[in-house]
C-alpha cells in the first residue's frame, strides 16, 4: 500500500471521530474475534489480508449520473478530471482502499498527461486501468460512431475509433497505467440490419492494432454486455464472445466481468469460475442491478451473490489459479452524493471479500466430493452471515483511516463548501453521464 498524503481530507477530522467510535468498535471487534476463535479462525491473520485489499475508483463516477430521460445536477460536482481527482481522494483518505482511479478517454484528455500525474500524485492517487470512449461522438470526429465504432462498415469510422484507443494507451503509460478496458456498443436494433459474422471479423480485425500497440507489460480487457444501446443483437454480447476474441489476440488480452451486463438471474459466479480455469480473467466492474444494466450501488440489490463471486476468486486465489485482476467500481449514481455511494460500495465489496475469507475450502470440498448440498450451502451461508463490519472498520482504522467513513464525510460538509467554488449547471438535462 501506498503511502496516505491526507490533502483531502484533514487528518485531525478523521483522528477526532476515530476517538469517539474506536471504544464501541473495540468491543465489537473483541466479541467477533472470540466468536471466529470457535472455528479455529485467526481474526488478526483475515485483517491483514483484508487492509491490503484495493478497488478502483471510476473518475466518472464523482459526478451525478442520469438516465435517458433526465439528468439532475447535484451540488459542487466536479467539472474536470482534476476535481475528479480531489473528489477520489476525498475516498481514499476516509477509506484507503481506493488508492487508484479509473479513467475514461477522451473524458478526461487533458493538454499535459505529466501534469495530471503530479496532480495526481500530490494526492496519493495512482492510476488504474485506462478506458476507452467509442460509444458516443467526440467533437473532432470527422464520421460518426451512430452505426457503430470498431464493427462500423465504413474504414473511416474504424480508423477513428482505433486512434481514440491508441491515444488511451499513450494517455495511459504517461499517467502510470498497467492496462485498457475496450467496451463498445456495437449492434444492431433490426434483424438484417447488420451481419453477424462480417462485424465480428471487423473488431476483431480493429482490436488487433490496439493489441500491436500495447505496452510489453500491458493487458487488455475485452468487456461484454448482451444489450444496450443496441436492442436486437450486440457484437460483444457476452463471456464466451469475449473468451474467443481475447484467445484470438493473445495472451495479453483478457476478460472484463460488469456485473450488470448480464440477463437477469444469470449465474456470474459460474463465469467468474469458468473465465478463472480459461486462464482469461483479467478484471471486474462490480456494481449491482435488478433488471439490466442499473449500475445500482455494489451490494445493495443482492449481496449474497456479490459473496458468491469473492467465494470463487478467493478459492481460486488460495490455489494459485489467479493473479493480477482488476478491481473497478462502475456506477451511476442518479439520486445520492456520488462520494457517499462509492464509500459505500466499497465497503459492500469489502465486505464480501471478507466474508469469503471465512470459508473453510478445504471442509467445502469434502462436502462436495460427499455429495452434501446441504452441508456445502450452509458452509457458505454461515460465512455469509457472519457481520464482520468490525473487521473491516478495524482494518481501515489501523490503515489510518475513518471507523465510520460516511459521518465524518458528512461532518465535513464538503460538497457545499465545494459548490462555493466549482461553477456547474443546475438544469436538469438527459444523458447517464
Amino acid at each position: 500500500m501506498g503511502e496516505l498524503v491526507y490533502k483531502a481530507v484533514n487528518k485531525q477530522i478523521i483522528d477526532q471521530h476515530n476517538e469517539s467510535y474506536k471504544s464501541a468498535l473495540d468491543f465489537d471487534f473483541d466479541y467477533l474475534e472470540k466468536k471466529l476463535q470457535q472455528s479455529q479462525i485467526d481474526i488478526h491473520k483475515i485483517k491483514d489480508q483484508v487492509k491490503n485489499f484495493q478497488v478502483a475508483v471510476p473518475t466518472w463516477g464523482v459526478g451525478t449520473g442520469g438516465t435517458r430521460f433526465a439528468r439532475f445536477p447535484g451540488i459542487g460536482e466536479p467539472q474536470n478530471i482534476y476535481e475528479k481527482i480531489e473528489d477520489c481522494a476525498v475516498i481514499n483518505d476516509l477509506m484507503g482502499f481506493t488508492q487508484k482511479v479509473s479513467p475514461h478517454f477522451p473524458w478526461d484528455n487533458v493538454k499535459d498527461f505529466s501534469e495530471l500525474k503530479i496532480f495526481a500524485d500530490s494526492y496519493g492517487i495512482g492510476f488504474d486501468v485506462v478506458n476507452s470512449n467509442t460509444f458516443q461522438d467526440s467533437e473532432d470526429i470527422s464520421e460518426s460512431f451512430k452505426y457503430g465504432s470498431l464493427t462500423n462498415t465504413s474504414s473511416t469510422a474504424r480508423d477513428k475509433a482505433i486512434e481514440i484507443n491508441l491515444k488511451a494507451i499513450d494517455n495511459g503509460r504517461i499517467l502510470g497505467s498497467k492496462g485498457l478496458t475496450v467496451w463498445i456498443g456495437d449492434g444492431g436494433n433490426f434483424p438484417g440490419q447488420m451481419s453477424f459474422s462480417r462485424s465480428l471479423d471487423r473488431y476483431i480485425d480493429s482490436m488487433k492494432k490496439i493489441y500491436s500497440h500495447l505496452p510489453k507489460d500491458w493487458t487488455v480487457l475485452l468487456e461484454y454486455k448482451p444489450y444496450e444501446p443496441a436492442f436486437y443483437s450486440t457484437v460483444i454480447s457476452d463471456w464466451g464472445t469475449s473468451y474467443i476474441c481475447a484467445k484470438e489476440l493473445g495472451d495479453k488480452a483478457m476478460c472484463l466481468v460488469d456485473l450488470g451486463h448480464h440477463l437477469p438471474n444469470t449465474n456470474i459466479e459460474m463465469i467468474v469460475s469458468r473465465l478463472i480455469d480459461l486462464k482469461k480473467l483479467g478484471g471486474f466492474h462490480f456494481n449491482d442491478s435488478k433488471f439490466g444494466d442499473d449500475d445500482l450501488d455494489a451490494g445493495s440489490i443482492n449481496p449474497y451473490e456479490l459473496f458468491l463471486i469473492f467465494n470463487e476468486l478467493t478459492a481460486a486465489s488460495q490455489n494459485n489459479k489467479i493473479s493480477n485482476i482488476s478491481y473497478m467500481i462502475d456506477q451511476s449514481h442518479n439520486v445520492t452524493d456520488p462520494i457517499e455511494s462509492l464509500i459505500l460500495s466499497t465497503n459492500e465489496i469489502l465486505n464480501s471479500y471478507t466474508k469469503s475469507l471465512l470459508v473453510n475450502y478445504h471442509t467445502l470440498e469434502k462436502a462436495q466430493d460427499m455429495n452434501d448440498p446441504i452441508q456445502a450451502m450452509q458452509i457458505l451461508k454461515n460465512a455469509f452471515s457472519i457481520d464482520v463490519s468490525s473487521l473491516v472498520a478495524m482494518a481501515r482504522y489501523e490503515n489510518g483511516n475513518a471507523i465510520d467513513p460516511i459521518s465524518t464525510y458528512r461532518s465535513m460538509d464538503y460538497k457545499k463548501k465545494k459548490a462555493l467554488i466549482r461553477k456547474s449547471s443546475s438544469d436538469s438535462s438527459s444523458g447517464i453521464v
